[in-house]
């Protein structure tokens, strides 16, 4: 259970020890909460892992009053230009084209494995965890964030209303527009088909707080059967994110 006065800190995995307690809450997320799998995940130590990792870094979210071995509460792994050429791909670029956005010469950073521990969503937590992402993104120069962002439950057809919401209001400019890789025989309602304030509370809070910031969404979705979710690619354009909200999470870019 969180807290009474939960002490949140935000820093990057520093060892192991770190990388372990991360794995287990992506374990409990994507794993137990959504039902996912993989290759390298490891059921008997309850730890979520795949091929990218050894090349990513972890920011992590941590509750410093929560006992030890149990205090990352929340998490982004992030894949830098760097680490994507070591291993010949972003990890992103399994489910979506990435050719726009590696045309752009603009430095890029992939977001993803984004979670919070249960008992913290809804509060602080996930405010705290992008106030430090601000920090990093400034520290770094990057110019560019993108990576999957997902519904629960792997048939488009079952969120037909907020993914036309999405594609119709908020597509990324031709520019920086990503494309899936699959192609979905979906008939997106139009306009006057779906109620759009019942479309926009479906939408995962997570994506709906990229919406405010000026995400924006790539062309199409991609339906991951081993994770159990239908997927979006969310792009930032740092240069285009609105002003008030980066100032919300103390960002100077």
């Amino acid at each position: 259970m969180i807290a009474a006065s939960p002490i949140l800190s935000v820093r990057l995995a520093r060892d192991a020890a770190d990388r372990a307690e991360a794995e287990r809450l992506r374990y409990d997320v994507f794993i137990r909460e959504l039902g996912g799998d993989g290759e390298l995940v490891d059921h008997a130590q309850g730890r979520e892992r795949d091929r990218f990792d050894a090349v990513t870094e972890q920011l992590l979210l941590i509750d410093e009053a929560r006992p030890e071995g149990a205090r990352v509460v929340g998490l982004y792994r992030l894949l830098d230009e760097a680490g994507a050429a070591r291993m010949g791909q972003f990890y992103t670029e399994d489910e979506f084209d990435l050719a726009p956005l590696r045309a752009s010469g603009r430095k890029l950073l992939e977001l993803g494995r984004s979670c919070l521990h249960r008992d913290y969503r809804g509060g602080t937590a996930m405010f705290r965890l992008w106030q430090g992402l601000a920090a990093h993104i400034e520290a770094r120069g990057i110019e560019i964030l993108f990576g999957t962002a997902s519904f629960r439950g792997a048939d488009p057809k079952a969120h037909a209303a907020p993914l036309a919401l999405l594609q119709r209001e908020h597509l990324a400019p031709a520019a920086l527009r990503v494309t899936s890789r699959q192609a979905h025989d979906i008939a997106l309602p139009g306009p006057a088909e779906f109620d759009r304030a019942a479309a926009m509370r479906v939408i995962p809070p997570l994506i709906k707080a990229y919406l405010r910031i000026g995400g924006k969404v790539g062309q199409g979705v991609f339906s991951d059967a081993a994770f159990n979710t239908t997927d979006v690619c969310m792009i930032l354009d740092i240069a285009t994110a609105h002003a008030a909200q980066r100032a919300r999470y103390g960002a100077r870019i």
